[in-house]
Parts: structure tokens; C-alpha cells; sequence
């Protein structure tokens, strides 16, 4: 039992700890905005405790390209930024409209091309849309609620799927 759980640890490269060490340090130090000895000392204990648990899940049997992916992860975060903002603008007509011009639906898209985690991430960014919802992840397809049928038809041109694509290919 022993050999099988150090294997287990051993899928988890010393490069991606530190990676995900440093931006977890990164992320604690900007969103925190405190650096009082004891929130620093706590911001450490919280960054290690998180470090444990993601050996302890196995979560780095998810970091093949991740170095890359997170090179290339601000550019996204700035083009899905403008995304949510014009998606907010859409819902915000559509609320304020007296006639109120929704059109739900539901839509499948399919993400074969995607591995484990770009999939968790289109699924999440299409949440993150105003007026958009994804509803299931399941091999390989999501099914989103739309609030109306531009949001759908946004998401069948599929410039998201392309952004993700790059995102985790690097293309």
C-alpha cells in the first residue's frame, strides 16, 4: 500500500508544485492586500495546506501543458473580460426592453478536442457569461442554457471553443 500511494505522490513534478506555489503566492499577495507579518504567515500555511491537498487529490495528473497554459492564461482572461462585459451590456438590454425579448434555450456543444481541465474551463467561462449557463458537462458535450438565441448562435460560432483551444495548444 505504502509503494502505491508514493506513486501516487510521484505524479506530481517538483516544477508544478513550485508553479502552482508561486501563483498561488501571487494570487494571496494581490487579492490580500495585507502584509502584516501574521497574515503573510497565514497566507503560507494556506498556500501549503492547498499544496498537500492537490498531491493528496492527485490534481497534477491535470498539469500536462499547464506551464504553457498559464503563460497563455492572462490573454484569455482579458479577451473572456471583454466577453462578460458585452454579454452584460446584451442582458441588461434584454432586462430593461418592455417587451423583453428572451428566447431561451438549450444547446449542446461538443468538446471532444478538449482534455480534462480546457473542458472544465470552457464549461466555466460559458457560466461566467451573463446569460448563459452551462447546465451539464458530460462526455465531451456541454449542455448551456441560453437566455436568448444570439447568445446561442455565439456560442454555435464557436470563438470560444477556438480561445480555449489555443488557450490549452498554445496555437
Amino acid at each position: 500500500m505504502h509503494a502505491k500511494r508514493a506513486g501516487a505522490l510521484g505524479q506530481a513534478s517538483p516544477i508544478a508544485v513550485m508553479s502552482l506555489a508561486i501563483v498561488l503566492s501571487i494570487a494571496w499577495l494581490l487579492w490580500s492586500g495585507l502584509y502584516k507579518p501574521m497574515l503573510l504567515g497565514l497566507g503560507a500555511l494556506s498556500v501549503a495546506l492547498t499544496l498537500i491537498l492537490a498531491v493528496r487529490m492527485n490534481f497534477f495528473r491535470h498539469t500536462d501543458g499547464l506551464a504553457g497554459m498559464l503563460v497563455r492564461l492572462p490573454g484569455y482572461w482579458w479577451w473572456l473580460l471583454k466577453e462578460i462585459v458585452t454579454s452584460s451590456i446584451d442582458v441588461t438590454r434584454i432586462v430593461l426592453s418592455p417587451s423583453l425579448p428572451i428566447s431561451p434555450t438549450v444547446i449542446k456543444i461538443r468538446s471532444e478536442s478538449l482534455q480534462e481541465l480546457p473542458h472544465v474551463i470552457l464549461g466555466n467561462s460559458v457560466t461566467l457569461s451573463p446569460g448563459t449557463i452551462t447546465i451539464d458537462i458530460d462526455d465531451h458535450e456541454l449542455i448551456i442554457h441560453c437566455l436568448s438565441d444570439k447568445g446561442a448562435q455565439d456560442l454555435r460560432d464557436g470563438e470560444l471553443m477556438r480561445r480555449v483551444q489555443k488557450l490549452e495548444r498554445g496555437e
